[in-house]
C-alpha cells in the first residue's frame, strides 16, 4: 500500500512547528483519512521498552493453561479474558464468519462515574491476573500515555477539519476507553483455520480513534481501500498505527472513512507465528451527542446519536453467544 494512502505523521513538528508546517501536516491527515482511514504516527514519546514489557507480561498470561485463565473469563465489552471463540468481528458487517482466532485481555476505564445509571453499564473494576502481578503497573503506565496521545491526536483531527482544536477533545474528559491486548498464537494452539476464518475478521472499529501497537507478521494486519482492495498495512516498529472508527466517520459526515481492516490467519508457511497487539480504543464521555459536521466539510447529514447507545449496539453485534 502506497505511503500516500497511509502516511507517516511525525507529531514532534505538529506540537512544536511553525504554522506553515502544522498546516501541511493537517492537510496530509485530512487527505489520508478520506481514503484508507489510517495513519502511522511517530514522535509520540512512548518508550518502546514499555511496549515490550507490556507484551512480555501479557504473553506470560496467555501461555498459562486454560484452567488458570478461566476464572478471568469475560464477555465482549467486559473486563478480563476473552478466550477462544468469544468474538467474531465479521459479524459487525453482517457476515457470518467463524469465531476469530485470538485471545484477548480486555480492560476499560478505571474510574467510576458519578451517574449511577452510566456507572452500572460502563464501569466495573478491571480484572488483573494474579499470576502476572507486574501486568497492572505496566498497563496503567501505558494507558496514561495513551490518554495523552489520544488528546493530542484529537486536537490534530480538529485542526485537520478546520475546526477548533478542542472540537473533539472536549468530549473526552471522562471517556469509556477500552484497551485490548490481543494474542494471535499459531496453529498449534488454534488448530487449522476454517474457511473464512481470520485472527480478526474484516470489520471497522466502532468509536473515535484506535491507537494500535502491532507486530509485523505474515499473518498480520491488512487494510482495505476502494482503489486497491486488501493490502498489507505498512509497518514501522517505532510508529503507532492509527485508524478512525464508525462514530468518528459519522461525526465528520463521512468526509473521513472508518478504516476497514482484518488480521490474517496463521500463515501456512509459518504456522507457529505468534503476534501480540496492544489496542487502545478511544471513546467519548458518556452522553456525548454526536452530530455530523455540516457541509461543506461534512458530506452526509446523519441523525444525531448518543455516542454510548451507538457503541453498545456495535459491541453487542460481535458477541458470539
Amino acid at each position: 500500500m502506497s505511503d500516500s494512502r497511509i502516511p507517516v505523521i511525525d507529531l514532534a513538528p505538529w506540537v512544536d512547528g511553525d504554522p506553515g508546517v502544522r498546516a501541511g501536516i493537517a492537510r496530509t491527515v485530512d487527505e489520508a483519512l478520506q481514503t484508507a482511514g489510517f495513519l502511522l504516527v511517530t514522535g509520540h514519546g512512548v518508550d518502546p521498552a514499555l511496549r515490550s514489557r507490556v507484551r512480555d507480561a501479557a504473553r506470560d498470561f496467555f501461555r498459562l493453561p486454560d484452567r488458570l485463565k478461566q476464572p478471568y473469563a469475560a464477555r465482549v465489552g467486559g473486563r478480563g479474558w476473552l478466550g477462544p471463540g468469544a468474538e467474531a468481528n465479521g459479524y459487525a458487517e453482517g457476515t457470518e464468519t467463524p469465531p476469530d482466532l485470538k485471545e484477548s485481555l480486555t480492560f476499560a476505564t478505571h474510574e467510576p462515574f458519578d451517574d449511577p445509571v452510566v456507572n452500572a453499564e460502563w464501569y466495573a473494576p478491571n480484572v488483573w491476573p494474579s499470576e502476572v502481578p507486574e501486568l497492572r503497573t505496566l498497563c496503567e503506565e501505558y494507558l496514561a500515555h495513551m490518554a495523552a496521545l489520544e488528546k493530542e491526536l484529537l486536537s490534530l483531527l480538529g485542526d485537520a477539519l478546520g475546526l477548533e482544536p478542542d472540537f473533539f477533545s472536549r468530549h473526552m474528559d471522562r471517556p469509556t476507553y477500552g484497551f485490548n491486548i490481543n494474542w494471535y498464537p499459531g496453529t498449534e494452539v488454534t488448530g487449522e483455520p476454517r474457511p473464512g476464518q481470520f485472527r480478526i475478521g474484516p470489520h471497522t472499529d466502532f468509536g473515535t480513534v484506535t491507537i494500535l501497537d502491532r507486530q509485523a507478521g505474515k499473518g498480520g494486519l491488512q487494510v482495505y481501500t476502494d482503489e486497491g482492495g486488501w493490502a498489507d498495512a505498512p509497518y514501522d516498529p517505532d510508529a503507532f498505527t492509527i485508524n478512525i472508527g464508525d462514530l468518528m466517520a459519522r461525526w465528520t459526515g463521512d468526509r473521513w472513512r472508518s478504516g476497514r481492516h482484518r488480521v490474517l490467519p496463521p500463515p501456512a508457511d509459518a504456522p507457529t507465528e505468534e503476534l501480540i497487539s496492544l489496542v487502545y480504543f478511544g471513546e467519548c464521555t458518556p452522553g456525548t451527542r454526536v452530530e455530523s459536521v455540516p457541509a461543506p466539510v461534512g458530506r452526509v447529514a446523519y441523525e444525531p446519536v448518543d455516542s454510548h447507545v451507538y457503541l453498545r449496539a456495535k459491541l453487542d453485534s460481535i458477541t458470539v453467544d
